[in-house]
Formats: structure tokens, sequence, C-alpha cells
């Protein structure tokens, strides 16, 4: 199972995610309180180990501003959370293979009902109970009877505390950001903690 940890907005960040060494770092370029600017996330980058793989987050963000950001090498993927629809999909793939993240907001069985099938636009799902960073779960028993056909991020509220109920989903992988946060930081010790204690399981 893959391990995404969202929100790296401070040089520290970067370093706690060297050790922790997910598979996956979130850089939100929409406005939020972990908000970093294109030029940030270029010193981020460099700092960044291999294979740890930067993920841009946007809300209705122009494709030019994402093309940039793919095709420099500064993001690796695009996590999409507005109202981008087919249309700015197709555009997007056109204009650069940037492997796409698409967040649902998951409040009731129909949510989940579109993503029984594969859309061949989209190469992830990223599940949560609403904008991104909220710290709330969604009722997760739905994934039971509605897993989506394409692979997807568990997300929503995930902390060291409910870490073993979010494996049983044996999601793609997890998603987190404020549960590995101390008073609104990163915590080192949290974030090299969840991702050990997800590598212990044979998932």
């Amino acid at each position: 199972m893959k391990v995404k940890i969202c929100g790296l907005c401070r040089e520290d960040d970067v370093s706690f995610a060297n050790e922790a060494m997910p598979d996956f770092v979130g850089f939100v370029f929409a406005p939020s309180r972990r908000y970093v600017s294109p030029s940030q996330a270029v010193r981020f980058r460099d700092r960044l180990q291999e294979p740890i793989l930067p993920v841009g987050v946007f809300v209705n963000a122009a494709i030019t501003e994402i093309r940039a950001l793919f095709t420099d090498g500064i993001i690796a993927l695009a996590q999409l959370h507005g109202t981008e629809g087919p249309a700015y999909l197709r555009d997007l793939k056109a204009y650069c293979a940037v492997p796409v993240i698409r967040a649902i907001r998951v409040e009731k069985p129909e949510d989940l009902i579109p993503w029984q099938h594969k859309d061949p636009l989209v190469d992830y799902l990223l599940l949560d109970s609403g904008p991104g960073g909220t710290g709330r779960s969604f009722q997760w028993d739905l994934l039971r009877a509605l897993r989506p056909a394409l692979p997807y991020f568990l997300a929503g509220g995930i902390t060291l505390d409910n870490l073993g109920e979010a494996l049983v989903y044996r999601s793609y992988g997890i998603d987190v950001s404020s549960g590995v946060e101390t008073q609104g930081f990163k915590d080192r010790a949290k974030m090299v903690r969840l991702v050990q204690r997800v590598r212990e399981d044979k998932f």
C-alpha cells in the first residue's frame, strides 16, 4: 500500500519526508494555509529524495500552470479538487501526459456510483469527506459494497490511532495531512511512525 503525505509547506516538512520516505508528497497550489508558491515548490523538489513523487494539488487551476509544473519536473502527478470536468481533463491530457488524481467528496453511497466504471481521463481517485485537510473521515464502510473501479487513495481523518482500520480496505494508498501534524505543523515522529506502520502491514 502506498503512502501520500500532503500539505508539505516548510523546509522542515521536506526533511521529515526524506526521513519517513512515503511514496508521494503533496504540494498545495490552491488557497490554503498549506499553500506553496511555484518557487517554493522548486526548492522543495530539489531537496526531495528519490523515489518520493511530488503531487501538485489544484482547484480549478489554469491548465498552463499545471503543464509548466509538470514539464519542469516540479510535480509528477496532478490532484484535482475543483469542478474540473471532462472537457478540462481532455484539454489537460492533450497538453501534457500528467497522471491525474481526481478528488471525490464522499457523503453518501450515490457519490461512489459513478466510479464503479473506469474513466480514461482519470488515473487515480482520492476519496475524502470534503475539501482537503478537514481531518474528518467519511463512512468508510461504503467501500465494502461500492469499491471504485479505479485505484484510489483513502483520505480524511486518518491518524496513527485509526490507521489499522483504514488499512483493512486495502486501497491503493492512504493520504494523510492533518493526521501527521501537531498544532497545525507536520510532526516528524508522526510521519516516520505512520509510514513504518504501513510498511509493517502486508498489504
